[in-house]
């Protein structure tokens, strides 16, 4: 015969609540097996074995291209001289414009209709030093 204090059955009925309510998911449907109902050109997993692009790769082991080399130091310069430590992603998009970087042409992404996809000529200007209609 076992002695049981009245705090032992107490936690017994904690643990049996707490247990019916737990899913484990362990029992369901892995979610690696699941595919996308529409690719975006973004997934990280890009097959067996192979997670990153040769691009990210070979940056991620310290060897960048002359462009990526030239972005980082972009953005460098941009949050010293704005005393920024993180830049949102509208500053980024302005260092990315002043840069030279042009949409010129259709993206290769699928946003999933939630975007209207646009070009732009390579010569056309950056727009981000438009005076503001509140300075006028």
């Amino acid at each position: 015969m076992t002695n049981k204090s009245p705090s032992d059955s107490h936690s017994e009925e904690k643990s049996s609540d707490r247990d019916s309510s737990v899913v484990d998911r362990r029992l369901g449907v892995d979610r690696r097996d699941v595919s996308p109902a529409s690719p975006s050109n973004l997934e990280r997993r890009r097959g067996p074995g192979r997670r990153l692009t040769d691009f990210v790769k070979s940056a991620e082991e310290g060897e960048m291209s002359r462009e990526q080399y030239t972005f980082l130091l972009a953005i460098d310069v941009f949050k010293r001289v704005n005393h920024k430590t993180f830049p949102s992603w509208t500053d980024v998009l302005e260092v990315v414009r002043k840069l030279g970087y042009r949409k010129t042409m259709p993206s290769e992404l699928n946003l999933g209709g939630k975007s209207q996809d646009w070009t732009e000529k390579s010569d056309s200007i950056s727009g981000v030093n438009k005076p503001s209609v509140d300075s006028e």
